[in-house]
């Protein structure tokens, strides 16, 4: 991450999508020893590894690599918003908000499976406390999870020193009316206009549902007690 944020700000702002990816990758490359690559090679799971959401000023596009999402919001000044909707288009037209996301393959089907191995654990006599000290469901996905890892940037993105899959990179387009954009990681189960509703509804899952273990919303491990939330989270909002 602090590699990937370095090299955005050095780099040009007449960037596009391709030179970015070509150039985070040689960035990152040059920080492995010579005589870690072979072993690199074969062994995505080894590598330094990060997800990335970038907005292009001078492009106008949002980049995402890996699993980040974002919102496009019609400023204020445009006429009244419609609902929040998944984004479909290939561009997007003002007067309504698209949610976009880039989920890594699997990554439902990891959560389900713990999840079912978290409910069978409670059935057994654990307790919500127990579980979320000592995660003993999550042990059971790690497998499935490291052979997921060894498909990085072949079926799914992300910045690690090698080729970014570019069939993986999803390019958001806006056109020249007033949006607000939200970028955020994947830590926001429920990603709002702003980030204090964004942080509520991460307090209210915690409150409703502290093993992440839906209906409403899944992941791969839960609400520690000693840690705020359940994944890293960053969020921006601006408007262009």
């Amino acid at each position: 991450m602090l590699l990937v944020s370095r090299y955005i700000r050095r780099m040009p702002k007449t960037t596009t999508c391709e030179q970015f990816m070509r150039g985070v990758t040689a960035y990152v490359r040059r920080h492995y020893k010579k005589s870690m690559l072979p072993r690199l090679a074969e062994h995505p799971e080894d590598r330094l590894t990060c997800s990335v959401v970038v907005y292009s000023r001078l492009n106008r596009e949002i980049w995402m690599i890996g699993d980040c999402q974002a919102l496009a919001i019609p400023h204020p000044s445009q006429k009244e918003r419609k609902p929040t909707q998944q984004f479909t288009h290939p561009s997007v037209e003002a007067g309504e908000s698209f949610f976009f996301d880039n989920p890594k393959p699997y990554e439902a089907e990891l959560a389900a499976m713990r999840a079912d191995e978290v409910r069978r654990q409670l059935a057994d006599g654990k307790t919500v406390d127990q579980l979320l000290r000592n995660d003993t469901a999550r042990p059971v996905i790690i497998p499935r999870m490291i052979e997921t890892m060894r498909q990085q940037n072949t079926s799914y993105s992300v910045v690690d020193g090698f080729p970014i899959d570019r069939l993986h990179v999803r390019i958001v387009p806006l056109d020249f009316q007033p949006w607000e954009i939200v970028l955020a990681s994947d830590g926001y189960p429920f990603l709002c206009p702003t980030l204090e509703e964004s942080e509520s509804r991460l307090r209210q899952q915690r409150e409703d549902d502290p093993l992440n273990i839906g209906p409403r919303f899944q992941a791969t491990k839960g609400f520690h007690p000693d840690f705020n939330s359940f994944d890293d989270r960053a969020y921006i909002r601006f408007s262009i």
